[in-house]
This record gives structure tokens, sequence and C-alpha cells, in this order.
């Protein structure tokens, strides 16, 4: 990543959220991710026309995870964005697409641990568009058989958060087909 793309990530602006995801005041990216400011983010698994998903290894200049692999796309709520907003923004940008379907909304979670803290509203999409990944974002990608992807996550250093939405929907899709959903 060129530092000025690094800055202007850095300078973008958030609201601060309380335990409640209630905004209570914004700063800056830099501030917020150095203080540990509470913030908001989102997820978004993308599946192929094939249901394949999408994963990739992040670029090591990324400020936040450095050259891990990732399960699904996304980033941080602008302030006054809304959460679906942001989904689709984040997985256009990264995908380097346009005209994606809205994503899907399934959950949302408070993510910490001792750097971080983000509510992460996790959404889901099917992309049937040609994709062009940024180079600045995504280091490498393919599209994989979710078996593929559970064989490789022991092999693979993930974003953490990444792999909690990863295990999050998949126990969210359990229960939808549990309670006779299709």
């Amino acid at each position: 990543m060129t530092e000025e793309i690094a800055g202007r990530s850095a300078d973008e602006l958030l609201d601060v959220v309380d335990e409640h995801d209630r905004v209570v005041g914004r700063a800056r990216r830099g501030e917020a991710t150095a203080r540990r400011l509470r913030h908001r983010c989102v997820s978004v698994r993308v599946y192929d026309a094939e249901g394949r998903i999408f994963v990739h290894r992040r670029t090591p200049g990324k400020p936040v995870f450095p050259s891990l692999y990732d399960v699904v796309v996304g980033g941080v709520v602008g302030a006054g964005e809304e959460y679906g907003e942001a989904a689709l923004r984040e997985a256009e940008e990264e995908l380097g697409v346009s005209g994606l379907p809205r994503p899907e909304y399934r959950l949302k979670f408070l993510y910490e641990s001792p750097e971080h803290a983000w509510f992460l509203s996790v959404y889901e999409v099917r992309c049937e568009l040609p994709v062009a990944p940024q180079a600045e974002e995504v280091a490498w990608w393919a599209f994989l058989p979710e078996e593929e992807v559970e064989r490789r996550l022991p092999e693979w250093d993930v974003v953490p958060d990444g792999l909690e939405c990863h295990r999050r929907l998949g126990a969210w899709h359990r229960a939808r087909r549990g309670a006779g959903a299709v």
C-alpha cells in the first residue's frame, strides 16, 4: 500500500459507538485504532456463480492484519454511513466490480481483542461479475469450494475477525437448515 493510501485510510472519519452500538462520538480511523475506540465494520462473504467462496491474502502494507488470509471482504463503516451501504461499497471496492447485488444481512456481533474493538455486521452476496481485486488491498485471491476452505483454514494465518465471521455464518446456516429453511 502506498503511503498516500495509508494516510487517507487513517484520516477516514468513523462513528465511535458504545456497548449497545449507539453513536457516542467520532474519530479518525488512525485514532480509533490506536486508542482501541469501539467503532463499526462490515464483513461480506462473497460467493461466485458456482457457490465457491472468495478467499484472499491481504497485502503486507495493510495497517490491520497485514499479509493474513481472509474469507470475507469488508472494512470500516464511515461516519454517518449505514451498515448495508458500507457492505456494498466495501465489497465492490475490494472485488473491483460495479453493479453488485445488495449484500444480504446475516448477523452482527461485537469483536474484541486486546488491540481492537468493533461491531461487525456480517453479510453474504453472490457475485457473477468478473472480479479484479484492488492490488493495494489483495495480494492473492481465489474462489474455492467450501470444503477446500475448511481444509486450508488450519494451514493459514487467518484474519481473526474474518475467521469468527466464517464460524458464525456456518452456525447461522446450520440453524436455518435445522429450522427447515432452504
